[in-house]
């Protein structure tokens, strides 16, 4: 089989790493690894598969002879996406920069793997809590098309990155040893206020927009009816953060143009590839974060009529934010382009 020249950005951080981990996991074919990272993280050193990688601060030309170049995310993406397509590699991105860009595919492999085909460089992954929703919808879709989607997120500390995970640690330390809590993450580091989250949830997951949504809520409206290509589909969200350290879970009511039964909507979703159903309320099996943090797939559960409108359902879906909702969906664009030939 043929291996890869692989580039990870953003190495050091909560995605990187978990890219390193999949890879190894998942026996991705890779020639030679290059692992780069900011500035400050320059010159650390890793080990991975026997071998010590020491991270390289990211410049223009650290992609040469790369041809898969697996983005982390952050204001990085940006700035080195250009650099690495004109060098010669595919680039999937796990930033919002490119993900509206209607030159740019927004993928998810299960869902709309056509759209990696009209790539021109760039590849986008959606957002951690689209990713595992549309997970959910899309052999719904299949089925009767939808005419609304209501969705409620609570979503872990792992979407805030390392820093967030750790402050959640340090609150729950400070609470259980009576010392005052500090607060400098959430809901958004560049902020000027902070609030806790151990004990607590927080309305808001990125900064606000003019219509009263966040920037967060608005990826998830965008994002669905991109990757559903589905322009009329109505979506609004409310998207919140919770003292989980990983796994987003989300409570998703669905109006169809047809009758969906809860029978067959258990049917395909139980047949849809990354999608486990759990769903028997009187024996309380369900999806929880606590069980689908560091799985790979979706699971959905608690599948029920909406009984207030004349086609609808609703149901609870969890999922991994580090993986499904972000590097193992970027390795999975990748496996799918080396398994079609995709990659020159």
């Amino acid at each position: 089989m043929r291996k890869y020249n692989v580039a990870i950005l953003g190495a050091t951080g909560a995605v990187g790493t978990e890219f390193l981990k999949l890879i190894e996991e998942r026996n991705f074919p890779f020639a030679n690894l290059k692992l780069l990272a900011s500035k400050r993280s320059a010159g650390k050193v890793i080990p991975f598969m026997g071998k010590d990688y020491t991270v390289e601060e990211t410049t223009d030309d650290s992609f040469k002879d790369v041809e898969i170049a697996l983005f982390a995310g952050g204001a990085a993406s940006k700035q080195f996406a250009p650099a690495a397509v004109k060098a010669g590699a595919v680039v999937i991105d796990n930033s919002s920069a490119f993900r509206m860009d209607p030159e740019v595919p927004l993928v998810v492999p299960e869902v709309n793997p056509q759209a990696i085909a009209r790539h021109k460089g760039i590849i986008a992954n959606p957002n951690c809590s689209t990713i595992i929703m549309v997970m959910a919808l899309k052999p719904l879709y299949d089925i009767s098309k939808i005419k609304r989607i209501v969705v409620s997120t609570y979503q872990a500390v792992s979407g805030a990155g390392k820093d967030g995970m750790q402050e959640l640690d340090d609150q729950m330390a400070e609470i259980a040893a009576g010392k005052p809590v500090e607060a400098n993450v959430l809901p958004v580091a560049k902020l000027p206020k902070h609030y806790q989250i151990a004990g607590n949830l927080i309305p808001q997951i990125d900064v606000a927009q003019d219509n009263l949504y966040t920037k967060e809520e608005m990826k998830m409206v965008n994002e669905t009816k991109k990757i559903l290509e589905d322009q009329d589909l109505r979506v609004t969200a409310t998207t919140v953060r919770v003292p989980v350290s990983r796994s987003h879970a989300e409570s998703v009511n669905v109006e169809f143009e047809g009758d969906v039964s809860v029978e067959k909507a258990r049917e395909v979703l139980t047949a849809f590839p990354g999608v486990q159903v759990k769903d028997n309320l009187a024996e309380q099996e369900y999806p929880m974060p606590l069980f689908t943090s560091g799985k790979n797939d979706v699971e959905v559960g608690r599948i029920r009529k909406d009984y207030s409108i004349d086609h609808g359902l609703n149901f609870w879906c969890c999922g991994d934010q580090i993986r499904k909702g972000a590097a193992l969906n970027a390795l999975q664009i990748a496996e799918y382009m080396i398994q079609h030939d995709m990659i020159q």
